[in-house]
C-alpha cells in the first residue's frame, strides 16, 4: 500500500493522546486484543497493517476510547486522511486479520482448558475416594466367603454339654518376658502330654491376615490381625480356626510348632481338639 496520504499527522495525534495518559503501546493491546505492531503502524500513519473497511475503523474506535478520545470524531479524522479506498486496497492487510484471530484463538483455548481443569480435578477426586471405599468393602465382605478346607480328620463330635466358662483367649507375653529360647546343647523339649480336655494353642501372624476363631462354640477373633500379633487360645473341646492366607498363621500345640497350614494367599479352615492337634505337629 502507498505510504501517501493526504497533509495531517492522524498517528501522530492519537501518540500524543496515549503519551498524555501515561500508558504503553502494550497497555492498549491488553486492552483491545490489537497486537502491539499493529499500534504502532497506526501511530506511524502506515495503514497496510491493518484490515481494510469496518475492521480498520473498528480498531481506530478501540484505540480513542483507551486514549480518552472521542471514537466518533477520531473515526472522522481518519476517514479524511485515509479514504476508504486506500483503506482496502492494501494487500498485507490478511497479515493482521490472521495475528488478531490467532489471539483469540489461543485465549478460547486457555479458558477452555482452565474449565477443563476445573471439572476434572473434582472428579478425579470423587473417582479414587469411591475406588478406595469400594475396595475396602470388597475386602471386609469377601472374608466370610472363605473355604473351609478340613486339613486332617476331625475327632468324632463330643456328646458332652457345652462348657459354661467361655473360651480364654489371652494375648501372647510380650517379646522381652518370653521363656528363653533352648540352646544348642539343650534337647528338644517333648510334646507336651497335656490332659485329654485341654488344648493350648498359641497362633503368631507375620503379615496382615484376617483370622476367624470360634473356642467351644464361641467366637473369639473375627478380625484383621497385623504382623506380629500373637494370641493364646485354650481350648477345651474344639477350636474351629479360619485364616484368610495360610501361609500367615504360625501355630503351636500344646508348646509344639505345628506344620504351615497352607500356601500363600490360600483361605483354609481347620478344626483342632485335644485329641486330634498331634497329627498337625512338624514332623510327625
Amino acid at each position: 500500500m502507498s505510504a501517501d496520504r493526504p497533509t495531517g499527522d492522524f498517528g501522530g495525534k492519537l501518540r500524543a493522546a496515549r503519551e498524555r495518559r501515561g500508558i504503553s503501546l502494550r497497555q492498549i493491546a491488553n486492552a483491545t486484543k490489537i497486537s502491539v505492531a499493529v499500534l504502532d503502524a497506526l501511530e506511524r500513519n502506515d495503514i497496510s497493517r491493518l484490515p481494510g473497511g469496518i475492521f480498520g475503523r473498528a480498531f481506530v474506535r478501540s484505540y480513542a476510547i483507551e486514549v480518552g478520545l472521542d471514537p466518533e470524531t477520531t473515526i472522522q479524522d481518519f476517514i479524511a486522511q485515509f479514504p476508504a479506498d486506500s483503506v482496502t486496497a492494501g494487500h498485507p492487510t490478511s497479515a493482521h486479520v490472521e495475528d488478531h484471530e490467532a489471539h483469540e484463538s489461543d485465549r478460547r483455548m486457555a479458558t477452555t482448558f482452565v474449565r477443563l481443569i476445573a471439572i476434572s480435578v473434582p472428579l478425579a477426586a470423587a473417582v479414587v475416594y469411591f475406588g478406595l471405599s469400594g475396595r475396602q468393602g470388597t475386602h471386609t465382605e469377601a472374608t466370610p466367603a472363605a473355604r473351609v478346607e478340613a486339613a486332617a480328620p476331625a475327632a468324632k463330635p463330643s456328646a458332652d454339654p457345652p462348657a459354661a466358662a467361655p473360651p480364654a483367649v489371652s494375648p501372647a507375653p510380650a517379646p522381652n518376658t518370653a521363656a528363653p529360647a533352648a540352646s544348642g546343647s539343650s534337647p528338644t523339649p517333648p510334646l507336651a502330654a497335656a490332659a485329654d480336655d485341654h488344648l493350648t494353642v498359641g497362633l503368631t501372624v507375620t503379615r496382615p491376615c484376617w483370622v476367624t476363631a470360634t473356642v467351644d462354640g464361641q467366637r473369639a477373633i473375627n478380625r484383621l490381625l497385623q504382623p506380629g500379633e500373637k494370641t493364646t487360645i485354650e481350648v477345651r473341646k474344639e477350636l474351629v480356626l479360619t485364616a484368610g492366607d495360610a501361609s500367615a498363621v504360625a501355630l503351636t500345640l500344646n508348646g509344639a510348632e505345628a506344620r504351615p497350614l497352607g500356601n500363600t494367599g490360600e483361605v483354609v479352615t481347620v478344626r483342632l481338639n485335644p485329641t486330634n492337634f498331634k497329627s498337625y505337629v512338624q514332623n510327625r
